[in-house]
């Protein structure tokens, strides 16, 4: 089975910036359309930002469009989230997840792979 691992969550500075990995087990991601979301404290689960099965189309969410970053290295099976000028309302717990489709998704229900988590505080 697949298995996603995330790692590079911490506390940052509000305008700094966090780079999130997700690495893959078992399957390459050029297989899967990868997604991540995040949930902070009393929230809904929230999408963040998606990519295509071919790394070619990338979709985010109006809250961090512009600021974060998407980007898959299937030599290393890992895609990354680069966070910049990151704010307060940033933190929360963030997830990736892989899509058996070549279309990237809102929908987290829509996933059939997904981590653990890694935890993201962004201070005043």
């Amino acid at each position: 089975q697949v298995q996603l691992t995330e790692s590079g969550g911490g506390l940052v500075q509000a305008g700094g910036s966090l780079r999130l990995s997700c690495a893959a087990s078992g399957r390459t991601f050029s297989s899967y359309a990868m997604g991540w979301f995040r949930q902070a404290p009393g929230k809904e689960r929230e999408f963040v930002a998606a990519v295509s099965m071919s790394g070619t189309m990338h979709d985010y969410a109006d809250s961090v469009k512009g600021r974060f970053t998407f980007s898959r290295d299937n030599t290393k099976n890992t895609v990354y989230l680069q966070m910049n000028s990151l704010k307060p309302e940033d933190t929360a717990v963030y997830t990736c997840a892989g899509r058996r489709s070549w279309y990237a998704s809102r929908n987290y229900g829509e996933y059939d792979y997904w981590g653990q988590g890694t935890q993201v505080t962004v201070s005043s």
